[in-house]
């Protein structure tokens, strides 16, 4: 009797993962929480890597001290990244991708600063780097960059990256809180670490947009050359200017594609009128608008933050590492690839109380202008190289600044 033979490869077959985790903070707790709770998963954590002996809930036996306990264990095929400390990170990623391990990182400021590396140690050695959790948590953007817009279509991606310092402007703006008030609240829930300046000075919102830059035009951007300015100077009047027009102020992060195949990005607070997406997406949720020439605009929504959130991003590239799942990174070599420019001109609002400040901007245009007895601004277009050439002075300077979502496409 005749009989069908099926054919199968290892494509198609899944892969046994046994994970070597470190760090076991608020993330990795969650991860082991959640992947107790998945059983469709052939996978199991070998050993935790942590840097300090404590009472746990875990069995001792667990836990190891040296990171080479995992790293030089061969029985380990996958390691999963979730430190703080970003050159260690990098120390660990880029010696399991040489032993031929797959990793999964959620180490923005890692993956946004050595993202050319990466990418070649992954091609070399034949590994697979995931890091959906690197940027905006639960929403599983990267992958939907990397896969679902992964044509030439693309015009921009603009969002909410930074849970915590939303969750301080929702306080601001719906709640009236004084923004030193909110600062607190944000820290007292564990949304803002102790020293807030990476999430209120925009960091985190940087570092999660050089990622999202690669996967949506193939460009590795250095973050130094990239502006990021926060919220940290925000004023009642700023606040109130906003509440006038029946604006929002957002902390937003945008990657726009200009023409002849430029692309510029910036991380500013903005100005949101209630016809944007991102006008309702409050407290420590992420939102992101992806644009395109043929489907206009999309718009994913969700925790940007927390342990279960971020651990549910993690055990989906885990997931997808057990079906051999990798970055292809096509986009990079799309049409001769994208360029980053800084000359793209934006709109800004420019607050200030001394006229000196003046002199570091180069406004090529003013469209509005208000000269009060404490406070003044302006509101004009400024060419982002000239922003980027004085980024770390403007974090000195007695001013407030955002975008008003104008810019001139060149």
């Amino acid at each position: 009797m005749p009989f069908l033979r099926l054919a199968f490869n290892k494509k198609n077959m899944r892969q046994k993962i046994n994970i070597g985790l470190f760090g076991f903070g608020v993330v990795g707790q969650g991860l082991y929480d959640v992947l107790q709770k998945s059983p469709a998963l052939d996978t199991s954590i070998s050993k935790i890597c942590v840097k300090h002996q404590k009472n746990r809930s875990l069995p001792e036996s667990l836990f190891c001290y040296n990171p080479d306990d995992i790293l030089n264990d061969p029985a380990i095929n996958t390691i999963v990244e979730l430190i703080n400390n970003s050159e260690e990170a990098y120390q660990i990623v880029k010696k399991a991708l040489i032993s031929g391990k797959n990793v999964v990182s959620a180490n923005k400021k890692m993956l946004a600063e050595n993202m050319t590396e990466m990418i070649e140690l992954q091609k070399k050695h034949n590994v697979s780097l995931l890091y959906e959790a690197s940027a905006c948590g639960s929403i599983p953007v990267i992958r939907s960059l990397e896969e679902y817009y992964d044509n030439d279509l693309l015009l921009s991606v603009t969002g909410i990256l930074n849970g915590s310092s939303n969750y301080i402007l929702s306080k601001v703006f719906d709640c009236h809180q004084p923004y030193s008030e909110a600062l607190k609240e944000a820290q007292d829930l564990g949304f803002a670490e102790t020293d807030p300046s990476f999430d209120v000075e925009g960091f985190d919102s940087l570092y999660k947009l050089i990622i999202l830059t690669m996967h949506s035009f193939g460009v590795a951007v250095n973050p130094d050359d990239v502006l990021n300015y926060g919220i940290s100077n925000i004023s009642e009047f700023d606040i109130n200017h906003a509440r006038e027009k029946g604006w929002k102020i957002k902390l937003v992060g945008q990657v726009e594609r200009l023409r002849e195949k430029n692309i510029t990005l910036f991380v500013l607070p903005r100005f949101v009128g209630r016809d944007k997406y991102i006008y309702s997406v409050e407290e420590e949720f992420n939102g992101v608008v992806i644009k395109g020439l043929a489907y206009d605009k999309q718009f994913m929504f969700g925790k940007g933050a927390g342990g279960y959130p971020t651990g549910s991003a993690v055990l989906s590239d885990i997931t997808a590492l057990g079906h051999h799942y990798r970055y292809e990174y096509k986009k990079a070599g799309y049409f001769g690839g994208f360029r980053y420019i800084k000359d793209a001109a934006i709109e800004i609002y420019l607050r200030y109380s001394n006229p000196d400040v003046l002199k570091y901007f180069d406004f090529k245009s003013v469209s509005e202008e208000y000269k009060g007895p404490e406070y003044s601004y302006k509101i004009g277009f400024i060419q982002l190289s000239c922003l980027i050439d004085i980024k770390e002075t403007l974090r000195k300077l007695d001013i407030f600044m955002a975008a008003t979502g104008k810019s001139l496409n060149y």
